[in-house]
């Protein structure tokens, strides 16, 4: 068996069990956020008084945080109270940053269980080796009340990733190139499982940039046998007790993907579909109105690090708006102490407290008709940050600063 059906299998206890077949899972751990857990909580008081286990949830405010209108508001006091109600002792809702950093950040993932979450991208804790995958408020709502939910089994594509990368390309820029290649709903309910020398030796940030993106294809989740760097990691943050699942050398993928990145230039995802990829050279010169750099994909310390190399010493064009957002107040606290948040400032940049904000088009950068962004979050759907005929491009955080300097698409290989 491969990763994901050997921990699926765990979780129904069973032996084994094979793509297609219908199983009942026992689930590690669930969450929810602000935006999530009202509709949660109405299904779940239609059905259940007491949560299976309060231990066993985790409540994150990061949507809209601080609360931007009277219904944000309405939707955090009324989980505020089912929190306080059920004994949900986890619950983070002071601006501690975006659930999918929060919860790996805090301890929660662990290698080898099952997560779900009431948020697509729930898929990023795949980077720890756990399979975890998002669902629907009311979905949600059944785990809070059994502790159990339902699943078909995955059929698995295994996608190998190899070859160093050069200056200012990411693990942003990898994932791009594979939506590229196997596209939107090309892997649409399969499990993306990567390999290959370039993510053994990635870092914790950039596969966890990787998995939260499996969902952009579709997939249902995407996860990676823990390597030294994840370990290291988990062991830094004392989480302890949990078994490293790896795929059998013979398992069966329904197929396989190569590909080399040594001279892979920047990934640019156009306007409006993620797969709609191609490499910064096609697109250079494209006039934008603000460049935003943060999100569960990028707004990790090393995505802030890059970003701050690109704009030491220089200025944000007049014509943009910078707007940066830590993914975590432990990142925001970091990249103070490094003196990031000076380089930000000193450049003209917005720096934001630590939350989803622009990238659902929310709050704090919302695009006005017509104006271009250039942003380093994981959808560019028409509206997705503001007006629907704005337009929204994706990249990694060291091409998005460049380009905020120039007022238009830049590659920061060229200086």
């Amino acid at each position: 068996m491969n990763i994901t059906e050997k921990i699926l299998s765990r979780a129904a206890g069973k032996d084994s069990v094979s793509p297609g077949e219908i199983i009942e899972a026992s689930v590690d751990l669930a969450m929810s956020h602000d935006g999530t857990s009202p509709p949660t909580i109405n299904t779940f008081n239609k059905i259940a008084d007491k949560v299976w286990d309060p231990e066993k949830i985790v409540i994150v405010f990061d949507h809209n945080i601080p609360a931007n209108n009277i219904g944000s508001a309405e939707f955090q006091k009324v989980t505020r109270d089912f929190a306080k109600k059920q004994g949900i002792k986890n619950i983070y809702s002071h601006g501690e940053g975006i659930c999918h950093q929060v919860l790996p950040e805090r301890g929660y993932i662990k290698p080898g269980t099952v997560v779900v979450g009431a948020d697509s991208h729930t898929c990023t804790y795949g980077a720890f080796g756990a399979f975890a995958t998002g669902m629907g408020a009311t979905d949600i709502a059944m785990v809070y009340a059994t502790g159990k939910t339902w699943f078909m089994v995955p059929e698995a594509f295994k996608v190998n990733i190899n070859g160093n990368l050069r200056e200012f390309v990411t693990a942003k820029d990898v994932i791009l190139n594979v939506a590229g290649e196997i596209g939107s709903y090309g892997a649409t309910y399969k499990s993306l499982e990567f390999h290959g020398e370039t993510i053994d030796s990635m870092d914790v940030s950039g596969r966890m940039t990787i998995c939260n993106m499996a969902i952009e294809l579709g997939a249902k989740n995407g996860i990676m046998e823990p390597n030294e760097n994840t370990l290291k990691y988990l062991k830094n943050i004392e989480v302890c007790d949990f078994e490293v699942v790896k795929s059998d050398k013979d398992a069966d993928y329904e197929k396989e993907y190569l590909f080399d990145v040594s001279d892979m230039e920047p990934q640019i995802s156009c306007p409006s579909d993620v797969d709609n990829v191609s490499g910064i050279s096609k697109v250079e010169g494209t006039s934008i109105n603000q460049a935003f750099i943060g999100s569960c994909t990028n707004g990790r310390l090393e995505d802030l690090r890059i970003a701050a190399k690109v704009l030491e010493g220089k200025k944000v064009h007049e014509d943009v708006r910078l707007i940066i957002v830590p993914a975590s107040a432990n990142i925001y606290k970091d990249a103070m102490r490094e003196g990031i948040i000076d380089t930000f400032i000193d450049a003209g940049g917005i720096v934001c407290n630590p939350g989803c904000g622009p990238c659902l088009g929310a709050h704090m950068g919302v695009l006005g008709k017509e104006e271009v962004c250039i942003s380093t979050t994981n959808r560019n759907f028409v509206g997705r940050m503001g007006d629907p005929e704005s337009f929204l491009y994706l990249a990694n955080p060291a091409v998005a600063a460049y380009s905020a300097v120039f007022g238009e698409i830049r590659n920061p290989q060229n200086e």
